[in-house]
């Protein structure tokens, strides 16, 4: 089929022929044949003696084994008293029929093959209620498979629901920071930053023994073997993680005592969990609180001191800030990590500042305002030191700092926020950036400014770089996104 644009908005297209009839489900048609039959008070036998088809033939017919031709339809019906529309029409001719059909479908689906299900043969004599007790346990398999399946709204519904709870409890988790400080007890942990051969103390006290390997499964950060009792981790020095939070993670799993998840919920809570407790122990609760209060009492709060102080990234030092500003220090704040096309990647709140949502309440994949720090600070040439700015907004005025790091996803900017009262605490308060944010009211940011709209609209055809991540489902499984043939055939090849 061939188009051409002939004015702005108007699109001549050929006619396209008539669309074929959809073909007739042989199932359904077998199962309104024999309901037609059986209304009819007729056998097979007594079919065959009166149209001269075979008892076997019609059997065929009605168990959707065998295709008919169009004349011997007319001719069933014809015979049975009903049209050939109510014969071939899409509605199953009783509710029992409906049942058969249901659970014949099911049982040649993917889904029942894939898990080696028997089947059964569903016959007249076949019980109402084993039917319908079938058809519930179908539904339940049912529901499961799309729960595993994960689709970007199940992804973003269960964000969602976490970044509630996070918000709930002040992002702080005093049950896992109690298990990370017994954890650093036991070996001896005194201050400062967390040391390899503590880490390495750590992971011989929970039984475990290191191995970093070439070909680690791509679809892994780490793989434990837990009939060896061993950890497995990439040789390579780019994969974009920190080896030791990578490590500490996959102790955490083991720590924290999860279970295979149950859901795409259950899956993130446990990479939240995980990831606080390599936090906990790569910056402590206690030397980290009397690092910071003291910062708190000078004025002089800065996310880069406390990434110095323990030797962590930015990014995990600006983490840890959300995790014990507001139960130790009495501060509220967010936290954003923004690629550089201007899409949140991460975000948490407790301050009343107003983040973009989408209709499931959902921030992650937002575009952030223009004017916002975490947007600004790519176009600011300094990129060693932290970029504060003050920005007013419907929600109140923020004062933010940030700073940029590149990964192999590109740049993003990380920036920790706080409403202007609490401004007074930390290092770079008196910085003279100022930026008035109306989003999201789209004259704010969102529409072209009225010259480059009145020159080019119309004008213009972009080819949009399609997502198509957030329109596919994540991969099934207990861990979406891992190949578990992959791990286990690894975990074989090892000696």
């Amino acid at each position: 089929m061939t188009s051409e644009r002939t004015a702005p908005g108007t699109w001549n297209r050929s006619v396209p022929s008539a669309p074929e009839p959809a073909p007739v489900d042989a199932l359904q048609l077998g199962k309104s044949l024999r309901h037609a039959r059986k209304q009819a008070g007729l056998t097979l036998d007594a079919v065959h003696v009166a149209i001269g088809l075979a008892p076997s033939q019609l059997s065929g017919f009605e168990n959707g084994k065998r295709e008919a031709r169009f004349s011997q339809l007319q001719q069933l019906s014809a015979l049975y008293g009903v049209s050939l529309e109510q014969l071939t029409g899409t509605a199953p001719p009783s509710k029992r029929a409906a049942m058969e059909l249901r659970l014949e479908r099911a049982m040649q689906s993917s889904t029942w093959q894939q898990k080696r299900l028997p089947t059964m043969r569903i016959g007249p004599r076949t019980p109402d209620d084993v039917l319908a007790t079938t058809l519930a346990l179908v539904d339940e398999l049912d529901r499961v498979a799309e729960e595993r399946a994960a689709t970007p709204e199940e992804a973003r519904r269960a964000n969602t629901e976490l970044r509630a709870q996070m918000r709930a409890r002040d992002n702080h988790f005093p049950e896992i920071e109690a298990e990370a400080a017994a954890m650093l007890a036991k070996v001896g942990y005194q201050a400062g930053p967390l040391s390899q051969h503590l880490i390495a103390a750590i992971t011989e006290r929970l039984g475990f023994s290191v191995h970093h390997v070439g070909d680690l499964p791509h679809s892994t950060r780490s793989v434990m073997d837990y009939k060896r009792k061993r950890i497995y981790l990439s040789r390579s020095s780019h994969t974009g993680h920190d080896p030791r939070s990578v490590l500490l993670q996959a102790l955490g799993h083991h720590v924290l005592g999860h279970s295979v998840p149950e859901d795409f919920g259950a899956f993130l809570r446990q990479r939240i969990e995980t990831n606080y407790f390599a936090a906990a122990l790569l910056v402590p609760e206690r030397a980290a609180v009397t690092f910071l209060e003291a910062a708190k009492q000078e004025r002089q709060l800065a996310v880069e001191d406390l990434r110095d102080a323990f030797a962590v990234s930015y990014e995990a030092a600006a983490h840890r800030l959300t995790n014990l500003a507001t139960v130790h220090l009495g501060i509220p704040l967010h936290f954003q990590k923004v690629h550089e096309s201007g899409i949140i990647y991460k975000a948490y709140e407790n301050d009343g500042v107003t983040f973009p949502t989408d209709h499931m309440g959902a921030i992650e994949g937002q575009p952030v305002c223009k004017h916002w720090t975490s947007r600004e600070v790519f176009d600011v040439a300094d990129k060693v030191n932290a970029f504060e700015q003050y920005t007013e907004t419907p929600a109140g005025t923020f004062w933010c700092s940030a700073m940029t790091e590149r990964s192999a996803s590109g740049e993003f900017s990380l920036s920790i926020g706080v409403p202007f009262s609490q401004a007074k605490w930390f290092r770079g308060r008196a910085t003279k950036e100022r930026s008035i944010s109306r989003c999201p009211d789209p004259s704010c940011c969102r529409q072209p400014p009225v010259e480059l709209a009145s020159e080019w609209a119309g004008q213009a055809w972009p080819s949009a770089r399609a997502h198509s991540h957030l329109l596919a489902a994540l991969p099934p499984g207990a861990f979406p996104g891992v190949d578990e043939t992959e791990v286990y055939s690894f975990l074989a090849s090892r000696d």
